[in-house]
Order: structure tokens, then C-alpha cells, then sequence
């Protein structure tokens, strides 16, 4: 449904002239949900993509718990819930693809899931979480230029060159985290409260489009010269 949706809207953007241009900008955010509270009994089974049995006789309950988010740890920080993975155009700074995953899939698992063809812009900026040599030879072999951030390792950091390379990137990419930034100040932050993966995705996918008809309304506005 959503997919639909995003198709739709981008035929739209197309006719007026907002297609994708000057590269792509991917990248994922944390998406909470309320704390489930479960036990460690019953924590066991849905780790394992099953129900408990206790919950059997218990419909009710079952109705009103989730078993699809999970945990991860970002900047020392332990959070639970869903990941919203998206891929921005750098010019217009619209969400031209994205995808939902819990939030323990890491971000580069789904990279190939939301990138365009070379078409829609053939430069790619990430951060450091999509750096790896398959990643960078599946990126060549589609026509797609990596300026991804470059990646140390505990006996092998980064160098004073990689450094600068990877400031001289932070500019553009910090583009994509505008779009999250937006939503959380101006659509209500980023919290939801559906039971299972399939509402998850369609909550957050409605969210990524209504961010990109607010953006639209900005990029279609007249100068303020002409307002006046």
C-alpha cells in the first residue's frame, strides 16, 4: 500500500520537475516503540520468532504484545523498536525509497534494498556503518560512486587523510539527518504504538511520505520577493 503510495507521489514529483538529482544519501533511524516488559521466560521463545506458551490461553494479552521489535546498542546506548532506512535525493532532500526492519538489522544489511540506479543520481554518501569491501564492489559493479565514510578498526585507525575525507563528507551527508530531525521536532517525534512489523512499516512509511508532501510545499512555495 504504502509502495503505491511513494510510486504515485513520485510521478507526481516527476511532473513537476523533482526527480532525483545530485546523488544519494542513505541512511537508517531508530524507531522506539513502548517496552514490552516480558519476562526472561518469555523473552526465550520470541527471540526465537515464537510465541510463549503461557500466552496460548491468553488471547488478550497476546493481542497487546509485540514480538517483533528488538534491541540494539547505538552510542553506548541500549534502545528497542524498529529502524527506519531511507534513501534521500541530495538536491531536494525528498525520501525517494525506504524500508523498515527491526532494530537489530544493521544498517548496510539493507543498503541494497533502498538504493536507486545510477540514474537517479550515481553518487552514494553513507556513513561509516555501510563501509566494507563487498560493499564498495557491489557499488562499482552498479555504475554507483561510494563517498562513504571510511571506516578504523581497533588495530588499524583511521588516517590523518582519512580523516579530512571523512569531514569533507560529513557536510553533505548531515543533509539526510535534516529529514529525521524534521520528524521528530515538526511530526510529532518518532514513537509508535502498533502491534507487529507489518503495522510498523506501514505507520513509518506513511510518516516518510507526509515528511515528503510537507517538503514538497516548501520546494513549490514562491520566493518570499514574490510573496511580497
Amino acid at each position: 500500500m504504502v509502495e503505491t503510495l511513494f510510486a504515485q507521489f513520485e510521478s507526481y514529483l516527476a511532473e513537476q520537475s523533482l526527480q532525483p538529482r545530485g546523488g544519494q544519501l542513505i541512511d537508517a533511524s531508530l524507531v522506539p516503540v513502548p517496552r514490552q516488559r516480558n519476562s526472561r521466560d518469555e523473552n526465550a521463545p520470541i527471540k526465537d520468532g515464537e510465541c510463549p506458551t503461557e500466552w496460548e490461553g491468553q488471547p488478550a494479552k497476546r493481542r497487546q504484545k509485540d514480538t517483533e521489535p528488538r534491541w540494539t546498542m547505538k552510542h553506548g546506548k541500549t534502545h528497542y523498536g524498529y529502524k527506519n532506512h531511507v534513501n534521500v535525493d541530495k538536491q531536494h532532500k525528498l525520501i525517494r525509497q525506504c524500508t523498515v526492519t527491526d532494530a537489530a538489522v544493521h544498517d548496510s544489511q539493507v543498503l541494497e534494498e533502498v538504493l536507486l540506479p545510477a540514474e537517479a543520481g550515481g553518487d552514494v554518501w553513507a556513513d561509516s556503518a555501510y563501509w566494507s569491501d563487498a560493499i564498495e564492489a557491489h557499488l562499482k559493479a552498479t555504475g554507483l560512486r561510494s563517498k562513504n565514510h571510511r571506516k578504523g578498526y581497533r588495530n588499524k585507525p583511521l588516517t590523518a587523510k582519512q580523516k579530512v575525507y571523512n569531514r569533507g563528507r560529513s557536510r553533505i551527508r548531515a543533509r539526510v539527518e535534516h529529514v529525521f530531525g524534521h520528524q521528530v521536532t515538526a511530526m510529532g517525534g518518532k514513537l509508535i504504538r502498533t502491534i507487529g512489523l507489518v503495522r510498523a512499516r506501514l505507520k513509518i512509511g506513511l510518516k516518510n511520505l507526509t515528511y515528503n508532501f510537507q517538503r514538497f510545499l516548501i520546494l513549490s512555495a514562491p520566493p518570499k520577493s514574490q510573496v511580497d
